[in-house]
């Protein structure tokens, strides 16, 4: 009976559960679930408590043994992958206190929808090497971009970020990770100045009238911040003039 136990499939677990529930049956349900919970725990759970983490996923199976309507024709295996990643995704990034790029915020998105139509289409969770191959990237660069917001952005490697398709040149996340850096690099009222201007499309004279600056002032700290952010981009060995995006980002505003 143990070895039964050990080999059911949680789709199986599932059923014997719903035809005999009980605590035999929910002890069946939630040793085929272990591997599960343990994969989405140590993927999303960096830095965190694994107990806690495992405590977190199984909240999640519980939650989908509740809203399961056995009647449909949706695996079992299938939406309590949904419900475990779920509750662990709410738990990691409830206490995720750190700055994230958008460019890994997108990534982490990606890696999100890839885990998402793998268990979907196959019932199980993907391997990190699946996941690394279905976005091009590399296995070290997965383990990386998910623990964005759980530690400080220095102690993210994003030299592992990288394409697995192209050496020669940096994709265009890879521009954006280290114009992220530049950015963070920033005084905070001229990271505040920059915002305004570039990605709240505000004019100078808007930007003078929200802070208390004079216009002149706003002009002085807008190019004082972006010779700084160029002088950045080139110590990482980029000549981001020449490629385009620097340029890309200073045209976005020029008033």
């Amino acid at each position: 009976m143990c070895e039964k136990e050990k080999v059911m499939s949680l789709d199986e677990a599932a059923q014997h559960y719903f035809a005999h529930p009980g605590e035999q049956t929910l002890e069946q349900l939630t040793l085929a679930a272990q591997k599960l919970i343990r994969y989405y725990a140590h993927l999303y759970g960096k830095g965190f408590d694994r107990d806690d983490l495992t405590q977190t996923g199984y909240l999640g199976l519980l939650k989908a043994l509740k809203q399961f309507d056995a009647k449909k024709d949706a695996a079992f295996t299938t939406y309590a992958s949904h419900c475990i990643i779920g509750e662990i995704r709410h738990m990691v990034r409830k206490q995720a206190s750190y700055y994230r790029p958008g460019c890994i915020v997108e990534l982490q998105g990606k890696v999100d929808r890839a885990i998402d139509d793998y268990v979907k289409e196959n019932g199980e969770a993907p391997s990190v090497q699946y996941i690394a191959e279905q976005l091009k990237v590399r296995e070290s660069a997965i383990e990386e971009v998910m623990k964005a917001g759980l530690v400080s952005f220095d102690e993210i490697d994003t030299s592992k970020i990288h394409s697995t398709e192209y050496e020669s040149f940096r994709l265009p996340i890879e521009d954006r990770i280290v114009l992220a850096n530049a950015f963070r690099r920033l005084s905070d009222l001229q990271r505040k100045v920059i915002q305004m201007l570039f990605f709240q499309d505000l004019t100078q004279q808007e930007v003078a009238d929200r802070t208390g600056l004079s216009q002149r002032k706003v002009s002085r700290i807008k190019h004082e911040s972006l010779e700084k952010m160029n002088e950045d981009l080139e110590e990482e060995g980029e000549d981001l003039e020449a490629s385009g995006l620097f340029k890309e980002f200073r045209a976005h505003h020029t008033g």
